[in-house]
């Protein structure tokens, strides 16, 4: 089996950790012959160079200063004129990057090359005949060859043997592919970062409290009443023949028109021609694995933009502009679509039996299984932090934030949570915040109603 793993090198310089996953998985197939692909600047080559000591057979980085600024669909198009020259049986990619986070580019790819896609896969059952895979939330899925798959984050990459050696890395540019210079980086990229500021969204005014009173606090905040936020069109200038995939992405939708029009879930294929002929000025969807996915897939097949995780919408009445998080949720960033429909998945948040929600974070680590009681004696649902998932702490299901789910309990309980920016995303919904960690200057403090510093045990014995 001839298998191409896409990977890329992150700010670090070290694989992109969901890269990493794909590039294991590859790996862990008997008897494949694996190749590294991968774009960026001649740079990345040295990367890449250490990377093929793991057992890929061929590394090829795509390098051009004309594939310089290219977004996901631009990226798609010169990454799958690659594949279809190395004409693999199978392509693996990893789930996102954690640069821009949106999760495209696996999907887009696979519409480009015909492939069927399976996303999101938790565990490769079968590779023996056809392509068989758990998903995160689509159950079983199988695909006959070739096909890709984008993974999740689901087990570690290997070491390098000490008598392993380097492979030469092969450079391909546009000529080389044949590629379209209209169709790469900033030319072919239908998507525009207008503007990008320091994400401060989320803040509130933390009031520190003793353990002694955490119980009250609870109960106070499960009794405030909790008024949803309206959306309203500014300024009354909506877009007309807004689209929306589902019923989710509607609250959304209505901040930016009252020209709504619901559209059913359907395949990539059926959706790209309802567009073709519906004309709409903008198509939204959620932010379930299906949505992402499916949403990437038709903007390749329509050749358009697509933004991705958008937590705010805004229109002068003409265009559509949106806003979402970047490098993990650090910065905001301002992006139109150039083509028509714009197109973006929005951010939806995920609804609890629960009101109260308790949140474990990695500085919690040796207190799990009493956080895990004194959450159901209290009727909490749990959550966790990337970290606290990344090391096996957690299931990924629980995970709150910009890779995760977002939440909007009436009281959110983070314990041991640090307060980084990609989680602070997926919480800031919540009625109250109570933060609880020892080290009085952690950054979720400054994003809780209240705060406790002290040690687990102290709070919850």
């Amino acid at each position: 089996m001839k298998i191409v793993v896409c990977v890329r090198q992150g700010t670090d310089g070290l694989i992109n950790p969901f890269d990493a996953c794909a590039y294991e998985a590859a790996l862990s197939i008997n008897n494949a012959e694996v190749i590294l692909l991968s774009m960026g600047p001649a740079s990345t080559q040295p990367f890449l160079t250490e990377m093929t000591r793991l057992g890929a057979s061929r590394a090829i980085l795509l390098s051009d200063p004309q594939f310089a600024g290219s977004d996901t669909l631009a990226t798609a198009y010169i990454l799958a004129l690659a594949v279809g020259e190395l004409q693999p049986d199978l392509v693996i990619c990893g789930r996102q990057t954690l640069v821009g986070d949106t999760g495209q580019v696996g999907p887009m790819l696979s519409a480009l090359l015909l492939y069927p896609l399976i996303a999101n896969v938790m565990r490769v059952v079968s590779t023996e005949g056809e392509l068989v895979c758990e998903t995160r939330s689509q159950g079983m899925q199988t695909a006959a060859y070739p096909a890709l798959m984008t993974i999740e984050r689901i087990n570690r990459l290997r070491l390098p043997s000490i008598r392993s050696k380097t492979k030469s890395v092969e450079i391909w540019d546009h000529v080389r592919l044949s590629a379209q210079p209209e169709r790469c980086g900033l030319h072919g990229s239908p998507t525009r970062v207008l503007e990008t500021y320091q994400n401060d969204a989320g803040r509130r005014k933390c009031r520190f409290i003793e353990p002694s009173e955490l119980e009250t606090t609870i109960a106070e905040a499960r009794q405030k009443d909790r008024h949803p936020v309206v959306a309203s069109i500014q300024n009354r200038q909506g877009l007309k023949n807004v689209w929306i995939i589902g019923e989710e992405p509607r609250e959304m939708a209505s901040s930016v028109s009252d020209d709504i029009c619901l559209i059913p879930r359907d395949t990539a294929e059926h959706l790209a021609q309802r567009i073709r002929e519906g004309r709409p000025s903008a198509v939204l969807w959620a932010s379930d694995a299906w949505s992402k996915s499916t949403a990437a897939q038709t903007a390749a097949l329509l050749q358009i933009g697509l933004c991705a995780d958008c937590t705010a919408l805004e229109t002068d009445g003409a265009t559509l502009f949106m806003y979402r998080p970047a490098f993990s949720g650090s910065l905001i960033a301002k992006i139109r679509c150039l083509t028509t429909p714009a197109m973006a998945t929005v951010r939806t948040t995920q609804k609890d039996d629960s009101d109260v929600v308790l949140a474990v974070g990695y500085g919690a680590r040796n207190h799990f299984s009493a956080l895990e009681k004194w959450g159901s004696a209290i009727g909490a649902a749990m959550a966790s932090s990337r970290k606290a998932v990344d090391n096996d702490l957690m299931p990924y299901d629980t995970q709150v934030g910009l890779t995760g789910k977002t939440l909007a309990p009436a009281v959110y309980i983070a314990v041991g949570v640090s307060g980084a920016v990609h989680h602070l995303v997926g919480m800031r919904n919540a009625g109250t915040v109570i933060a609880i960690n020892p080290d009085k200057d952690a950054p979720i403090f400054e994003y809780a109603d209240y705060g406790i510093v002290a040690e687990v045990e102290s709070v919850i014995s």
